[in-house]
This record gives structure tokens, C-alpha cells and sequence, in this order.
């Protein structure tokens, strides 16, 4: 029985602005998406001897989002040919769940490919995204495969950008305190403000990208994107230690902690993974009862995948 497997990345906003929505609900956002080194490994078998398909998971168990990879078996199969067999999956789960950095979507990702390849099925590239934006909203990202990319509507328009060489490094702090991005989009609309106020800040950051800088002179630029994230407000006034977190880790890091997504996960740039993990042994150390509980881990931006 031949076994597929596939790696599934984490992603940052480097910047994200809201900057409207649609008559059916949906957000519309512009962001400039950053693609990490920091993934989920997911596998899938044909299973022909029973008629479900199926997920086991390595890691993380409170999981919320990853019934993803079986809604996109099930869809797929639906739109295909609902005769094609079961579908055994498996994930190691390492990207932190509900944390802002695209797990769920990334998996979701992973499986519409790996569905594809054990049912020896092609689609168009047009198909295939237009099934993977049905998925969710990040989701077009991971499947189009782009190293960096300026993300605009609900996440259907993608305009690829140069990735980072070298690439940098980065520290990401996650709060125990799970943010769902439902309650922090609902708080958002309780607060409406006139404007984006990140908007700019995109601009900025996929102009530096453009000019094709590396991780260093990114980690050099990144104050200056220190609030580039319209979901900072609600994300914060839904969590009560989210501000006092970002400020005592900027503090000890002494520079720039941003948010990614919707939260709860902080990030800083660096110049290189080397000096990531030198930060964040310096966080553990000292482990202030601001950062108490959350996980720290360090990781690097990656360039284009297969699917660019």
C-alpha cells in the first residue's frame, strides 16, 4: 500500500489590514504572508476496506480546526466521484493550534493534495485553488505554495513576492490562552473604526519585499511594522495578558513583537535562525510570569514551494 506524504507550514502576517466586508459576512483583508520552515507532517493511505475516511493525530489533541483534512477528503470526493475510496490520514501535529499561524489551513492544504495523489486524480490549477479557497480563507496561500505573497479579498487574490535570501529567523511566543479567530473577528465588529490603520503598513512591507532584501535587513526594518495588524485591538481586549506579554518580551528582546493573524502567537524577526534561538533561550531563562505557560519556539521563513 503505497503512503503519500506531504509537509504542511506554518505562515506569519508580517502585516495584515481589514479592510472591509462582504454583503455575505466574510472580512476582506490585505496582508502580506510570510511562509515558515515550521510545519505539520501529514500522510494519507487508501483504505478500501472501510467505508469512512479517517484521522489520527500525533501532538496537539485539542484540536479544532484539523477536521479540515476530512471536510476536504469529503468534499473532494463529492465533486470528483463519490465512489472513490476511503481515505486513512495521519498527522503529527507541531504548529500550535488557534494561535494565528495557519495550521488548520496548511493541513487542509496538504490533504487536497495528498487526496489527489492517492486517488491518482488531476485537476486544473484553476480547479484545484478554487477548491482549496471553498477550504477557507488561508488556504489558497498554502496551495498556490508561495514563499511570500500579498493576500488580498477573502484570501483568493495572490500576488507572489521575492522570498527572503537569505532567510530569517524568527521567535514565536504562544500564549496558552487560545484566541478562536471567530470570537476576535466578532470583537472587531463590535469596535468598528473607520479605515484600516495597517493598510499602509502593508504597502510598506511587500515594498520591501519587492526590493528583494534578506532576513537581515528585514529584522533591521521590522519596528516600523510593530502595529501593522488591525486584529491587535480585538485580539488584546479579548485577552487580558496579551499586551503585558508582547510588552515584556519586547522588552528582554529588545526589539519589535508583533502579532501574527488573528493571535494569540507574537513573533520578532531576526537576522538568521542562529540568532532566533539565542533570543529565545534568553526568554526561557529568564521566563518572566508575563510568559509563563506559553510556548517558545524559533523557526526561519522559507522560500516557494512545489505548487509556485
Amino acid at each position: 500500500m503505497t503512503t503519500f506524504r506531504a509537509e504542511a507550514p506554518a505562515k506569519i502576517n508580517l502585516a495584515l489590514a481589514i479592510t472591509g466586508r462582504r454583503h455575505d459576512g466574510y472580512h476582506l483583508l490585505r496582508s502580506v504572508f510570510l511562509r515558515l520552515e515550521l510545519h505539520d507532517l501529514l500522510e494519507v493511505e487508501v483504505d478500501a476496506e472501510v467505508a469512512h475516511d479517517s484521522l489520527s493525530i500525533d501532538g496537539d489533541l485539542a484540536l479544532s480546526d484539523d477536521n479540515l483534512v476530512l471536510r476536504t477528503a469529503a468534499g473532494l470526493r463529492e465533486s470528483i466521484d463519490p465512489s472513490l475510496p476511503a481515505l486513512r490520514f495521519r498527522l503529527v501535529k507541531r504548529i500550535p493550534v488557534a494561535a494565528g499561524l495557519g495550521g488548520g489551513s496548511s493541513d487542509a492544504a496538504a490533504a487536497l493534495d495528498l487526496a489527489l495523489q492517492a486517488w491518482g486524480v488531476r485537476l486544473h490549477p484553476a480547479e484545484r485553488l478554487d477548491a482549496a479557497l471553498r477550504l477557507g480563507a488561508d488556504v489558497p496561500f498554502f496551495a498556490a505554495g508561495h514563499g511570500a505573497s500579498l493576500v488580498e479579498g477573502v484570501g483568493e487574490r495572490l500576488l507572489p513576492l521575492p522570498d527572503l535570501e537569505p532567510p530569517a529567523g524568527l521567535v514565536l511566543i504562544t500564549p496558552q490562552e487560545r484566541l478562536p479567530t471567530a470570537d476576535v473577528f466578532a470583537e472587531l465588529d463590535r469596535h468598528p473604526s473607520v479605515g484600516s490603520s495597517a493598510a499602509g503598513s502593508v504597502d510598506e512591507a511587500a515594498a520591501l519585499l519587492r526590493e528583494s532584501i534578506d532576513g537581515m535587513t528585514l529584522a533591521a526594518t521590522t519596528a516600523m511594522l510593530r502595529d501593522a495588524n488591525d486584529l491587535w485591538g480585538p485580539a488584546s481586549r479579548l485577552s487580558g495578558e496579551l499586551a503585558a506579554a508582547r510588552d515584556t518580551a519586547a522588552t528582554i528582546l529588545g526589539r519589535a513583537v508583533m502579532l501574527t493573524g488573528s493571535g494569540p502567537t507574537l513573533f520578532a524577526v531576526y537576522p538568521s535562525e542562529a540568532a532566533a534561538t539565542r533570543a529565545a533561550i534568553t526568554l526561557q531563562t529568564e521566563r518572566p510570569a508575563e510568559l509563563e505557560g506559553a510556548a517558545i519556539m524559533t523557526t526561519s521563513t522559507i522560500g516557494r514551494g512545489e505548487n509556485s
